[in-house]
């Protein structure tokens, strides 16, 4: 019996680990106290009021979902080609996946250094729609890939080879057949990259530049001012990521199960 108690006083503990800090984020951000830390004064709303009425606040967000956005896109997209490329004999097919995955096996502040010395050395502007926008795709890259290749990997070419026997080109094979397939997984692989992209700060930190994404912005806050609405700025940043993640997830089940159904 005392295997199981050790085992489940772990797993107390790691949990604990984990969740009592968002849940004293949580608890502080309607402190009414003038000071960001216990004991409780009260139950109050003005720290978000005061965290949203900061257009830094509403600028960071908009530049993070701006750069979300596209970053997500475009990684999607060159997975997806990636993920297709690799169903056919190609050169160095081998290599491809090994360095696909380079930027998730290189620390992030190494990378954030070559993208600082690079956009440098070839003279091209810090910023979020350049070197911000590179280095997010460059991040999220490997995890949308990973995310669409076995799902592509175990579709079944069977279908497509029906389509192609009927007389479909291979454009048309992709468009009304694979592409319908694949959507719920390609949405969920968005969702999920939008993720990763909205939360990055180590790379973004260095090629920033003078703009600010939320994860920055919140950085300057602990660094700069400790302002008093600083936790309502970490729940609304960690909402935003849950929600997103969350509808991920619902997708990426609802395209197993559509990929379950054709399979059987």
């Amino acid at each position: 019996m005392r295997m199981p108690r050790l085992l489940g006083a772990y797993a107390g503990a790691f949990y604990a680990f984990l969740y009592v800090p968002i849940a004293v984020m949580v608890v502080l951000s309607f402190n009414d106290s003038e000071i960001m830390g216990f004991p409780l004064k009260g139950f109050s709303l003005r720290w978000y009021g005061e965290a949203f009425a900061a257009n830094e606040l509403l600028g960071a967000l908009f530049n993070s979902f701006a750069v979300g956005i596209f970053a997500s896109i475009i990684a999607t997209a060159l997975a997806l080609m990636i993920a297709l490329g690799l169903r056919h004999r190609v050169p160095f097919r081998e290599a491809v996946l090994p360095v696909v995955l380079i930027p998730i096996i290189t620390p992030g502040i190494v990378s954030g250094v070559l993208l600082y010395v690079s956009f440098g050395v070839v003279g091209l502007p810090y910023g979020l729609s350049t070197a911000v926008l590179a280095a997010h795709v460059t991040w999220v890259l490997p995890f949308a890939f990973l995310t669409l290749y076995p799902r592509l990997h175990r579709f079944d070419r069977s279908i497509e080879e029906a389509a192609m026997d009927l007389g479909a080109t291979p454009w048309v094979v992709f468009r009304r057949v694979v592409l319908p397939l694949i959507r719920p997984a390609i949405i969920a692989t968005v969702l999920f990259s939008f993720t990763l992209s909205f939360d990055e700060f180590i790379r973004t930190l260095f090629v920033v530049g003078s703009q600010r994404t939320t994860p920055v912005y919140l950085w300057l806050l602990i660094a700069e001012q400790m302002a008093t609405f600083l936790p309502a700025v970490g729940v609304v940043i960690m909402l935003i990521s849950v929600v997103v993640a969350g509808i991920g997830f619902w997708v990426s089940g609802r395209a197993a199960r559509l990929a379950a159904r054709v399979e059987n």
